[in-house]
């Protein structure tokens, strides 16, 4: 479980992204990319990833030897050069403690850049901004303006709902699962880490590469930031699609994520419908059409308004993105 300590004033400093980050975008593609687990929705996406990048990518590797990255990698500057000049700008003392914590125990021998790197060496650092430049261009560039049309859609309704309900209630909408209990924001997560605000504030950053839980960020000098799923993760495409990959049990491969019944509800809602309209279309009880169009609505793949007496389900952006990809 992560807890996070609000203030008053931390309160009144939660900020969301007003635009997508995009080395932190880099950094969830890449966390996504080496996980071991989902193989039937990512594994071609994975394989084919790795192929396409260049030698020159390489060095990124080396500065995550066991899973863990250095912080001074989580940059949420929301151009490009903006953000690689603040890695190239990072803190020294940061950046030799930070490759301290990653190296520590790993038996491997440290790579000669890295050692130059912790000695302050320009060089060493120039690699690193070549390394993301190139990754950037290769793996995001193409899917970019996919990326900042799902992060409008996504602060437009992190937007309403905090004119509508409050910060509060935007926070625990924000991740299924979290809860505000008086002052403090839990999160489910494995291990116990408790995180004091103490007046900083916090900065929400969606990301739409990944699909575990969200990533906290110590930004020097600033506040808390916390990047989080905005949706399932499933990889971009240039055309607005998916890009998984297969045709055939594709509906069964994006039922293996969402379920049956939600995927028939997500697929279902070309256009709106109402609780019971959707009950009678996938063959379930209202009761249970509700509960399911509730966990798509927390996963920010449908919206729903009401009209009246009656309540509308329709798709959001996101949820009409997968929709697309895998109707057939």
């Amino acid at each position: 479980m992560i807890r996070i300590h609000f203030t008053a004033a931390d309160f009144a400093r939660v900020r969301f992204a007003p635009r997508p980050a995009p080395l932190q975008e880099l950094n969830a593609v890449f966390m996504m990319a080496f996980r071991r687990d989902d193989h039937l929705l990512f594994g071609r996406w994975r394989r084919r990833l790795l192929r396409s990048l260049p030698a020159s990518v390489g060095p990124l590797g080396d500065l995550v030897p066991a899973g863990a990255a250095p912080g001074f990698l989580d940059v949420f500057g929301d151009t490009l050069e903006d953000a690689l000049d603040s890695v190239l700008a990072a803190d020294p003392e940061l950046v030799r403690s930070e490759i301290e914590r990653v190296y520590a125990g790993h038996a491997s021998p440290v790579p000669p850049w890295i050692r130059g790197l912790h000695r302050g060496d320009a060089g060493a650092r120039r690699l690193i901004r070549r390394a993301q430049h190139t990754a950037f261009e290769t793996v995001l560039r193409p899917v970019w303006p996919l990326v900042q049309d799902l992060h409008r859609a996504e602060f437009t309704r992190h937007a309403l709902t905090v004119a509508e309900h409050g910060t509060g209630a935007a926070l625990t909408g924000l991740v299924p699962g979290t809860r505000l209990r008086g002052d403090v924001w839990e999160i489910k997560a494995p291990g116990e880490q408790e995180v004091r605000l103490h007046g900083r504030g916090l900065l929400l950053l969606p990301t739409f590469h990944w699909n575990g839980r969200p990533v906290l960020a110590d930004l020097p000098g600033g506040p808390l930031g916390l990047t989080y799923p905005a949706g399932p993760g499933l990889p971009l495409a240039p055309d607005g699609t998916g890009a998984t990959g297969g045709t055939g049990s594709a509906g069964d491969a994006l039922a293996g994520v969402l379920g049956r019944t939600r995927t028939d509800i997500l697929l279902a809602l070309t256009e709106e419908h109402t609780t019971s309209g959707l009950a009678r279309r996938v063959g379930v009880s209202n009761a249970t059409a509700s509960a399911h169009a509730a966990a798509l609505r927390d996963a920010g793949l449908i919206a729903t308004v009401r009209a009246g007496r009656a309540v509308l389900h329709r798709r959001t952006a996101l949820g009409s993105l997968l929709a697309g990809r895998f109707a057939g």
